[in-house]
């Protein structure tokens, strides 16, 4: 039996500040984060459309369980410009640094940055051109 959904159902960004962490992404990505805050939790949901393709997640703070970090899972964003050059020209505006520029992956699968945040979590972006 195939299963036509995403295998990845959620993700999370851990940030240390949160102002500053969805200034970044809403400068660099384009998109407005909705803010929840849920207990000890403070969210910032990326704008997910369900016809869509990919999986919804969100920036977190909890100072507990929640730690930045540049090791670890690598979650990759769609450049909506198109050509990841764009958004990569926010990067460093917003506060963040460009680790691995845009490099060629393969004719079929197009371009990858990776870039640090303003929290300290490593991120890429991907465009097909």
């Amino acid at each position: 039996m195939e299963n036509t959904k995403n295998v990845v159902g959620w993700f999370e960004i851990p940030v240390l500040n949160m102002d500053r962490a969805i200034k970044f992404y809403e400068t660099v990505l384009g998109h407005k984060l909705e803010r929840h805050k849920m207990h000890a939790l403070d969210m910032a949901w990326f704008h997910m459309n369900p016809e869509g393709m990919g999986a919804m997640g969100s920036l977190v703070y909890n100072e507990e369980f929640y730690k930045p970090s540049t090791d670890g899972a690598l979650v990759y964003f769609t450049a909506f410009s198109g050509d990841l050059s764009n958004e990569l020209g926010k990067v460093e505006k917003a506060g963040g640094q460009i680790l691995v520029p845009k490099t060629k992956i393969s004719d079929d699968h197009g371009f990858m940055a990776v870039v640090q945040d303003t929290e300290g979590n490593r991120i890429a972006i991907h465009s097909r051109k």
